[in-house]
């Protein structure tokens, strides 16, 4: 796990200067805002872009809905955790890790409140 970056920090940047250690053969889903992003020995699974002028095929339309299917819920962890405002505002305290000390206690409130109110997907077949 990484250290956190205020959020004017553009994504790769903030990527770029981790070094990740994921398993080999890892699946590694991410947005558009890490365009180049590659870790090696992991797969990169990211949506297709529009080619400039053109148009995707409906296979690759498909492809991106699924992609972006499973990034969605990803997208609702990270909306669940910055209810706790300390995340999304400006922090004005430079003890040593302690931005990382309030995001790690914002997951935890985050999951302790699944426990009590779980939210589920709907089954493919329900979601219209």
């Amino acid at each position: 796990m990484g250290e956190t970056w205020e959020g004017t920090c553009h994504d790769k940047r903030a990527a770029d200067s981790e070094s990740y250690q994921l398993p080999a053969g890892s699946q590694l889903y991410q947005d558009m805002g890490f365009q180049g992003f590659e870790v090696e020995g992991i797969v990169v699974i990211q949506p297709k872009k529009k080619p400039r002028g053109g148009t995707l095929t409906s296979e690759e339309k498909e492809e991106n809905r699924r992609i972006n299917s499973i990034r969605v819920r990803v997208e609702h962890v990270v909306s669940g955790i910055k209810r706790c405002r300390i995340v999304k505002d400006k922090l004005r305290l430079w003890r040593e890790s302690f931005h990382d000390l309030v995001m790690e206690t914002c997951c935890g409130l985050h999951n302790y409140r699944l426990r009590y109110r779980p939210w589920t997907y709907p089954a493919k077949n329900e979601s219209g």
